[in-house]
């Protein structure tokens, strides 16, 4: 099974009215659940931990989970107001406004006898709930009862308008990357941790400190994956419509752990020695996913049943 850990929210996506004046339309939303849904989606055993509201947008999160075959037995439900996005579409990137005081997700606690860890593989976190002290460490006391029998994967998934002290954050990302199996992030992400550096450099310096998967996405450019024993690959993103990238890094990361456990090597030791060849079919997946989720609103990964054979 595949545990995802961290936000699940409730998406303001714009939109126009009838008579085109501009309006915004709900969508379940949260990177961390995103990755959930898109691996469950694609026949993952897949589970959440996390705050989820009981509140009217709680239950639309829960529901919509549930849709998706997300076990959410280890989420932690609370009557406190669910986290609320109002995203704005600026060319290819979205940025969020985000309405996060007292919520139930920003005030989930880890309890070690709420959270069973038996049967699960890996172990995904990242995104907004990494950016505040209490759910960065809450995530951390997970993360740390976890990483000796399960793989670790982290996608910081940077959301500077939430950061109040960049240099802390960042030092924070580098520490969770430090403890993490799988590194994914977006080109714009890696330019806000690491600047000018090189993405060869900087993979290989999370390679030595402990990481085995290192993949940076590049929008149109596809995505480009270090490996300590594949090497370096690369793959392209297919030519789409693009509707909007709404959800496209997270369908990117649940396809290539869906693609990882297909091809049984998501556990630690498996993943270690993954071949060139079972990469470059994992990455080509990943990048065909989070096209597919380009040509549709909001952040709606596929599902297996939608995907052309040759995805595959």
């Amino acid at each position: 099974m595949l545990l995802s850990c961290g936000d699940a929210l409730i998406d303001f996506l714009p939109s126009k009215t009838a008579n085109g004046r501009e309006a915004l339309t709900p969508a379940v939303g949260g990177s961390c659940l995103n990755i959930a849904i898109g691996s469950a989606r694609l026949d993952v055993p897949t589970g959440f931990v996390g705050g989820i509201s009981t509140d009217t947008f709680g239950r639309m999160i829960a529901d919509h989970a549930a849709a998706s075959g997300v076990d959410l037995r280890r989420a932690t439900r609370s009557n406190r107001q669910a986290t609320l996005a109002f995203a704005r579409v600026t060319g290819t990137e979205t940025q969020y406004a985000f309405y996060d005081a007292d919520t139930a997700s920003r005030n989930w606690t880890y309890r070690r006898d709420a959270v069973a860890l038996d049967g699960v593989t890996c172990v995904h976190t990242g995104s907004t709930t990494l950016v505040h002290d209490k759910g960065a460490a809450e995530t951390l006391a997970l993360i740390e009862d976890a990483r000796p029998n399960m793989t670790i994967s982290l996608d910081p998934n940077c959301r500077p308008n939430l950061v109040k002290d960049k240099d802390a954050y960042c030092a924070r990302m580098l520490a969770f990357c430090g403890k993490a199996d799988i590194v994914k992030m977006s080109d714009v992400d890696f330019a806000y941790l690491f600047g000018d550096e090189a993405h060869a450099a900087r993979a290989e310096t999370l390679l030595s400190s402990g990481a085995s998967l290192v993949v940076i996405t590049r929008g149109n450019d596809g995505a480009c994956a270090w490996h300590r024993k594949a090497g370096p690959i690369a793959a392209e993103a297919p030519v789409v419509n693009v509707v909007d990238t709404i959800g496209a890094g997270d369908s990117f990361q649940a396809a290539l752990l869906a693609a990882l456990h297909r091809l049984d090597r998501i556990a630690q030791p498996q993943l270690r020695d993954v071949s060139a060849a079972e990469l470059t079919r994992a990455l080509s997946f990943a990048c065909k996913c989070a096209a597919f989720t380009c040509t549709r609103p909001g952040a709606d990964p596929p599902r297996s049943r939608e995907l052309p054979p040759d995805y595959w």
